[in-house]
């Protein structure tokens, strides 16, 4: 190890032109969703704690869907399993896109996202085990919660705090959710799933197969593949396994390459397409079923001093910036990388800190770990509602700080003098486009 004695390129240096528009265009549906979430989840906790909590809550638990089929399933549970899955497949095509066009896709730019992901997601979980693990009133069984970084309600804090933070962070943050999302998916199956069925798991495994070949066979018409994606997704309820599985799967064997003549492919037509009802509607549905939280009857600051919302709050907003931190710089140090000119350590710290908004998939993993309605997942859920509001702020506080900096790389980022709709640093360079 260690033998490269080359220093490589900078770190978070200017995109490629064509990946440049393609992370403009995914952030700017992340920052109009991550907005209605914030609304979504607001709504429902003051709901929850008003006089009214009573039609809140049987909205929530009504139930609808075919018996016979399992699927008579509460309002709240279509969200988390249903919704999700459409969510998980965004997800999945945006991964599927990293790893085959973009920063993922070549192994000397993928070491510091990846590192810093891995970092951003061992040490939260380590932190939350540590404080339960010598807790009496410990559940470590809630390790997987602050886990996750929510990057639609990230993308909506830097809308108002970090507009001009240099696209290549920003690209970095949404490398980092895509690959916090692929961890999630991979924690909710082995170790948030219910009991075991093989035979629709291997019946929704057919159906992928099946998915496989029409992909490969070039079948375009949404009459095969819409019934196909809810069997699949139905089967993989059925086994046990989280149904939001499905949704990853399916977009991973989603065809990311153009045939030629094609101007998008299947994978980015489908995200292009689908992420607007992700980011608008499923995410904040599901956020209003999950972020009601009753405290009639308790206190905040009991539930905050319970031992699995101090994990899930010293995970979120202390965790999660180390890690992510350690990871990168370690992984920059081992590489002999450095920084982008302009950029500090402080910039990666501060994505960090947004990297510490955990709520969704957050939200999801504390409704899978804990029992309904019990102390422990009423205190997961504050904790990360808590955890999402601190980092949130910490994070605006470290942007600020660089806020002239960040003016400055954003002016030279952005200028157009040729009024051609490309910055000029790209004409300037045609190498990088």
């Amino acid at each position: 190890m260690g033998t490269d004695k080359q220093p490589r390129g900078p770190v978070f240096e200017r995109l490629p032109l064509t990946e440049r528009l393609w992370v403009l265009r995914q952030l700017q549906d992340e920052t109009i969703g991550g907005a209605l979430l914030i609304v979504a989840a607001a709504i429902a906790f003051i709901w929850a704690n008003s006089p009214w909590s009573d039609v809140y809550f049987e909205i929530s638990d009504f139930e609808i869907g075919p018996a016979a089929l399992n699927l008579d399933l509460s309002l709240a549970t279509w969200a988390a399993d249903g919704l999700l899955a459409i969510f998980f497949f965004v997800a999945g095509l945006e991964l599927k896109h990293e790893l085959v066009k973009g920063s993922l896709s070549k192994p000397a730019q993928a070491a510091v996202p990846v590192a810093a992901a891995l970092g951003g997601m061992v040490v939260p979980a380590l932190i939350y085990v540590a404080v339960n693990a010598t807790s009496a009133q410990g559940q470590v069984s809630g390790w997987g919660i602050p886990m996750a970084t929510d990057i639609a309600f990230a993308l909506a804090v830097l809308a108002v705090a970090g507009r001009q933070l240099p696209v290549a962070l920003r690209a970095f943050l949404l490398t980092l959710a895509v690959v916090d999302d692929l961890g999630a998916i991979l924690v909710i199956a082995l170790f948030y799933s219910d009991k075991f069925e093989l035979l629709p798991f291997v019946g929704s495994l057919a159906c992928m197969f099946g998915y496989w070949l029409a992909q490969r066979a070039r079948v375009t018409t949404p009459l095969l593949y819409v019934p196909l994606a809810f069997v699949t997704w139905a089967l993989m309820h059925e086994s046990g396994i989280h149904a939001t599985v499905a949704g990853v799967a399916l977009a991973m064997l989603t065809r990311i390459k153009e045939d030629p003549g094609e101007t998008e492919a299947p994978a980015d037509r489908l995200q292009h397409s689908l992420h607007p009802l992700s980011a608008g509607f499923c995410v904040p549905v599901f956020a209003f079923f999950a972020a009601g939280v009753s405290l009639q009857g308790e206190s905040i600051a009991a539930a905050v001093q319970n031992p699995v919302a101090i994990g899930v709050i010293l995970g979120l907003v202390l965790g999660k910036p180390i890690g992510v931190l350690l990871g990168a710089g370690l992984t920059a140090r081992f590489t002999r990388a450095s920084l982008a000119s302009g950029l500090r350590w402080l910039d990666v710290s501060a994505v960090g800190l947004l990297a510490g908004i955990g709520f969704t998939v957050s939200l999801l993993i504390a409704e899978l770990a804990f029992e309904d309605d019990s102390l422990e997942a009423k205190a997961a859920k504050i904790g990360v509602l808590g955890a999402s509001l601190v980092a949130a702020l910490l994070a605006v506080i470290a942007l600020r700080l660089r806020a002239r900096s960040y003016r400055a790389l954003h002016e030279t980022e952005e200028r157009d003098e040729d009024q051609d709709g490309i910055p000029d640093v790209y004409n300037e360079n045609r190498g990088l486009t």
